[in-house]
């Protein structure tokens, strides 16, 4: 028995006229991310102020930068679970209701303990937020127009990077520190009412499943040879991204002698090279696939190139004379990989099954940013052994050059997801997830399966 069409299932857009609904939910999670990365970048810039009064080594800051990722992993791939069947209208709002609150502790906050509570607190709300953004506006749009939203909810994040640095700067600079955490903190519940008032669930159109829910082991789906570059790939991509978060901004400051205000909107730079490349890959992507090209080669392999010319740029760091020049190496470095950021959760969506694409989202999601636990210390490790600061932040630059190379290299050649959907296809329609089932034809075959060799495993 077949659920009847609640909409247009080929525009996908899941009711009658919900076109604005569809998009108006893309808006509101763009600003959703929006003070999510904001409230990510803030330890950065006010790092130098917190490090004086807390008389903290570059060890300590360090670890105070990686405790945001303790349980944002665990936290990720718990919600994600629990939106695989649970509302992500409610979820959201509990989010964004938590992580407002740890944000707002700041300003009360005596000692470095109370500020690594408070950075754990807010990992562990923040955690899940891509994942379950993704999945929500998902059952708006259909697999073949995912790319868009997906690109305009992955630049909120990089927006939040190019308004925050320069007005927490504003904020430093004529309030204090602990007041550029409580500014983020009232935004955040202030975005919970707009949410509560406007937020709605969708569920896309999906005449062709069938009433029993198409299921596939999760071991099959976490260890195959895509989902497992999936994994390396955007654990390199984000590794670049969390230097962001914690050491770009003291490394303008301390390595390279500029002043807080300029420091502020310098951080812009990178966000907004991450905006352009994710936007032309995202738009590169979506075109190659309008004109039949495989997704191994309009996700996959765009992504895996990307991050390894990213990677290369970011060897160049020690390499080049100027203050200038060290920025845009380094924005390059770091923009060029997140490239994978608007391709990997396609890329896994691809195959999963529709009740599993949550749990899914969220396990890759949560690979990607256990970069985040390793990549702050280590900087800071390097950064105190060093024979000077300058030094030990661009040996960590070159390291993560390294790092995003190798993970791009293996995403150029393992991302096949033809070839796991293939693999999946064999044991029957009803184990494919509802978006490639809903190309199956009349003659039993998927468009795409039909455009693949059959010597592919």
């Amino acid at each position: 028995m077949t659920r009847a069409p609640r909409g247009d299932a080929r525009a996908g857009i899941s009711r009658p006229g919900a076109v604005p609904c569809a998009w108006t939910i893309v808006v509101l999670l763009f600003f959703f991310m929006l003070i999510n990365f904001a409230d990510k970048v803030v330890l950065a810039v006010s790092a130098v102020p917190l490090i004086d009064e807390f008389a903290l080594t570059p060890t300590q800051f360090g670890l105070l930068g990686s405790s945001f990722f303790l349980l944002f992993a665990i936290a990720a791939v718990a919600t994600g679970f629990v939106v695989n069947r649970a509302s992500t209208r409610w979820t959201i709002l509990v989010m964004t209701i938590v992580w407002s609150v740890a944000q707002l502790s700041v300003i009360a906050a005596g000692g470095f303990g109370l500020l690594i509570i408070s950075r754990v607190v807010l990992g562990a709300a923040e955690g899940p937020a891509y994942p379950v953004a993704l999945h929500a506006v998902y059952k708006w749009f259909s697999n073949e127009r995912r790319s868009l939203p997906t690109a305009i909810i992955a630049a909120g994040a990089c927006v939040g990077l190019i308004i925050a640095p320069p007005s927490l700067a504003y904020v430093i600079t004529h309030l204090s520190w602990r007041w550029a955490f409580g500014v983020l903190g009232v935004l955040g519940l202030l975005w919970a009412l707009a949410w509560l008032a406007l937020g709605a669930e969708g569920e896309i159109a999906e005449p062709e499943q069938s009433s029993r829910s198409a299921h596939v082991p999760y071991t099959r789906l976490l260890f195959n040879g895509t989902t497992l570059a999936t994994f390396v790939s955007g654990f390199g991509g984000y590794w670049g991204t969390t230097l962001i978060f914690t050491w770009f901004t003291p490394y303008l400051i301390k390595g390279l002698g500029f002043p807080l205000s300029e420091a502020g909107w310098l951080t812009t730079v990178p966000a907004l090279a991450m905006i352009v490349a994710m936007g032309a890959g995202a738009y590169v992507s979506q075109m190659a696939l309008a004109r039949g090209a495989r997704t191994r080669v309009a996700r996959g392999m765009l992504a895996g190139a990307a991050a390894m010319l990213g990677g290369l740029f970011m060897l160049l760091t020690p390499h080049v004379a100027t203050s200038a020049a060290k920025v845009a190496v380094i924005s390059l470095g770091i923009a060029l990989p997140t490239i994978i950021g608007v391709t990997g959760f396609p890329i896994v969506s691809e195959f999963t099954p529709v009740r599993q694409r949550s749990a899914m989202l969220a396990i890759t999601n949560s690979i990607w940013t256990t970069a985040g636990v390793i990549a702050p210390y280590l900087m800071g490790r390097l950064i105190e052994s060093g024979a000077t600061a300058t030094q030990g932040y661009e040996h960590g630059f070159v390291i993560c050059g390294v790092i995003t190379s190798v993970c791009g290299a293996i995403g150029l050649v393992f991302l096949r997801p033809e070839a796991e959907l293939m693999k999946f296809s064999r044991v029957g329609a009803g184990s494919l997830p509802v978006s490639v089932a809903s190309e199956v034809g009349h003659s039993g075959q998927t468009a795409i399966a039909a455009s693949i060799p059959s010597n592919i495993d």
